[in-house]
């Protein structure tokens, strides 16, 4: 019988022994990028008003994921027996004309405009900066076509027009949410075109059509990733201002309809009983709107001091 021998690959005639594969080393531009988020949540954990946003967002998160189990009532289900409860330990935040839970129907409502407020930023985000972009990027009359249609919707004031669109689509929470989400589009489009044109002529971007990049790559790996922290701050500020509208939208009977547990909703049902001393139908829906727009406006100026590197200079 004859043995055989490995060679390792300096020559070695010991056999080559390979152990077991460790883990997978971390990329340069991965370590780099896990550092700059560590940076910025560290940065954001400073600002005391970022850090009062952020908790107020977690805050309103955690209770809308958890509603069902926090939830002491129905939501829907009324209680004539019990209607226009003021705030009492079995009702902590009393009761409506129909006599169903107001802490309940928040928790609920809670839900919905968070909801609500993702979907219609989400819609602003996918339509309006693809369209920034592309007039940015080419500009000519491409450019000069898409930027004038969204002149034309700036040209209405914002709930004037979303409630335009609402009635066309029909009342209802998903023609709400269409609506602002229309709405929203030319903030992104518009701050989309500037930033492009801010950053189209710079030198990493020359290298990259020098290097025969098409526009496409150019657009996704030059232009989006310099762009994308001025687009984070202003959907987080959006996110404020849709849930804000939605429920302006709700108030005004275009909204969700009811029984819905909707905050702008709970608010309209109960303006007619604050004369009659019933204080608790509106008061609470309208903190609990107040307190949501808040959080997201406070964490969008944060975010905005710490993304903004000409601030961060200024400051430092």
């Amino acid at each position: 019988m004859c043995a055989l021998t490995f060679t390792s690959e300096s020559g070695d005639p010991r056999p080559a022994i390979r152990g077991p594969a460790g883990p997978k080393p971390v990329s340069p531009e991965h370590r780099d990028q896990l550092g700059r988020s560590r940076a910025l949540l560290w940065r954001l954990w400073r600002n005391p008003l970022g850090f009062l946003g952020m908790l107020v967002i977690v805050g309103w998160v955690a209770v809308a994921v958890m509603a069902p189990l926090l939830a002491p009532y129905s939501p829907i289900l009324p209680d004539m027996a019990h209607r226009l409860v003021p705030p009492e330990p079995a009702h902590l935040l009393g009761t409506d004309q129909y006599g169903r839970d107001i802490l309940t129907r928040i928790l609920y409502g809670s839900r919905l405009s968070l909801s609500v407020g993702l979907l219609s930023v989400g819609i602003s985000f996918l339509l309006g900066v693809p369209l920034g972009v592309a007039a940015g990027f080419f500009g000519g009359a491409i450019g000069q076509l898409i930027m004038r249609a969204m002149d034309v919707l700036l040209a209405f004031p914002s709930l004037v027009l979303a409630m335009a669109l609402a009635v066309s689509l029909g009342p209802g929470l998903t023609s709400a949410m269409i609506a602002v989400g229309i709405v929203g589009i030319p903030d992104f489009a518009r701050l989309s075109y500037g930033q492009v044109l801010s950053v189209r002529e710079r030198e990493f971007v020359e290298s990259s059509r020098a290097a025969g990049a098409s526009n496409l790559t150019i657009i996704w790996r030059a232009i989006l990733p310099n762009i994308l922290s001025s687009l984070i701050v202003r959907a987080t500020l959006g996110l404020g201002f849709a849930v804000l509208t939605a429920a302006s939208l709700s108030f005004l009977g275009l909204g969700a309809q009811p029984p819905s547990p909707e905050l702008g909703a709970m608010i309209s049902g109960g303006r007619d009983y604050i004369i009659s001393g019933q204080w608790w139908l509106a008061t609470f829906p309208g903190l609990a709107i107040a307190t949501m727009v808040l959080g997201f406006n406070l964490t969008g100026d944060a975010l905005r001091d710490i993304l903004d590197p000409l601030a961060t200079r200024r400051k430092g």
